[in-house]
């Protein structure tokens, strides 16, 4: 079956969709943020058939998430490198990851997303007006955005 693209929808979440809303996506990528970099690695941590994993690589580095790269090792094989929009990710990944600690029925995790340098657990992700204020869904809004103020694609 094949999926409806958003690619030209005026909505930036359905956008966002088009490139990361599969979940073996954003496990690729996860997987990205923790080091994997080769193929192999990617298909024994996933355990994805290699059509489907080569399919949703090939559609990431299409996307300008992930980069073929030489073998960091010298060797003959391509790697997988996240680019700046594939780090751009991470906060989502954060976001889903709390979400899922705060509301899963048995929050039982083998791991603990922690502070590198200080070795601490990393704050809940909060949204926050200009002035500082932490704001929820009901405190904001959609407006028009003016065209003078849409990017406009390259």
């Amino acid at each position: 079956m094949k999926r409806t693209s958003f690619e030209q929808a005026e909505c930036p979440i359905a956008r966002s969709l088009d490139s990361i809303g599969d979940w073996w996506s954003l496990l690729i990528i996860r997987d990205a943020f923790l080091g994997r970099r080769r193929f192999g690695e990617f298909q024994k941590s996933l355990g994805l058939a290699k059509n489907i994993l080569t399919v949703r690589l090939r559609a990431l580095v299409d996307d300008g998430i992930l980069k073929n790269a030489p073998a960091s090792d010298g060797s003959a094989y391509q790697e997988y490198v996240l680019t700046p929009k594939g780090r751009g990710i991470f906060p989502i990944l954060v976001a889903l990851r709390q979400w899922s600690e705060e509301f899963s029925p048995e929050p039982c995790f083998a791991t603990l997303l922690v502070d590198r340098e200080q070795g601490r657990p990393v704050r809940k992700l909060e949204l926050r007006a200009e002035d500082g204020r932490l704001l929820d869904g009901i405190d904001t809004m959609l407006q028009p955005n003016p065209p003078a103020k849409r990017r406009r694609r390259a």
